[in-house]
């Protein structure tokens, strides 16, 4: 279709594609452990049965309502027997219950795949209307809900571990005067898994905008499926999307079109949120002193 937005590539997906089946043997994730947040529901529950139908042999499902969980493990259980499904009910913001959950899944293996999915939107006011508290607890949440989860991701990493962020575009994008608090806190986030990308090289953090509809953003005239994201995750976590580390990614980009300018997009500040027209922009720039 042709693409609503501006992108990269010329061809703008709206549904899973070959590319990134999760059927593909190159996008395997035969053996995997993969825990997602959020996972209950829409892309959450999608990307947890794309993992399924590529092999993983544990997958973990975290959210709030305890229901939408059981129904999405039970609906994957029956596809998918081979595959172990566990549930927690977890409220991210609370550490205590996010280490538990953490704990009681990975226990003493080690934890191959992360997506994390929990989110909030928070008050939907212009800036002359928004209620202070509302705006600070609306970040707040969504921040520490990122940072219980990241340290949980840490705690338990297997070596070359993957951590896919699912952002929004309202990081980098001006939507309109309702996003502040939720445009706010996605950059904040971000930031917050950049940095544990940067202290951690050894593990391959990702950061991904799901699609339009599917990430709360509406336009008029058209609509993502939930597969998009879903098989796109799938993909984000095998070797063939390594070179995009670190990079402000859409799920609507077709994936293709991007490796074959991996060595030009690896080597670069393109596709990254970053100071332009500056040092800290070159893609070689390194930071020279030991904290």
């Amino acid at each position: 279709m042709t693409a609503p937005f501006p992108a990269p590539t010329s061809k703008w997906h709206d549904k899973a594609y070959p590319s990134i089946s999760p059927t593909r043997p190159e996008l395997s994730a035969r053996g995997k452990s993969v825990l997602i947040t959020g996972g209950g529901t829409g892309i959450g529950a999608e990307t947890a049965r794309c993992f399924a139908e590529a092999g993983a042999s544990r997958i973990a499902l975290l959210g709030r309502r305890e229901q939408p969980l059981l129904d999405t493990k039970a609906s994957i259980e029956h596809a998918y027997p081979d595959v172990e499904v566990f549930v927690a009910s977890t409220d991210v913001t609370k550490k205590a219950e996010v280490d538990t959950a953490f704990a009681t899944f990975v226990g003493e293996g080690k934890l191959d795949v992360l997506v994390s999915g929990a989110a909030m939107i928070g008050p939907q006011d212009p800036i002359d209307a928004l209620d202070g508290d509302k705006f600070v607890d609306a970040i707040q949440r969504n921040l520490l809900g990122s940072l219980f989860v990241a340290q949980g991701f840490l705690r338990y990493a297997s070596t070359n571990a993957v951590a896919i962020e699912i952002t929004s575009c309202t990081a980098h994008v001006n939507f309109g005067p309702g996003f502040v608090a939720y445009s706010a806190a996605k950059l904040a986030v971000f930031r917050l898994w950049d940095s544990l990308a940067f202290s951690n090289p050894g593990l391959h953090v990702f950061h991904v905008h799901p699609g339009v509809e599917a990430g709360g953003v509406k336009a008029s005239g058209f609509e993502d499926h939930v597969s998009l994201p879903g098989s796109f995750n799938v993909w984000l976590a095998s070797p063939e999307a390594r070179f995009l580390e670190g990079k402000f990614l859409w799920a609507n980009w077709d994936v293709d079109e991007l490796k074959e300018r991996s060595q030009e997009i690896q080597t670069s500040t393109q596709l990254s949120i970053t100071l332009v027209g500056w040092p800290f922009g070159e893609a070689s720039w390194k930071p020279k002193w030991d904290v």
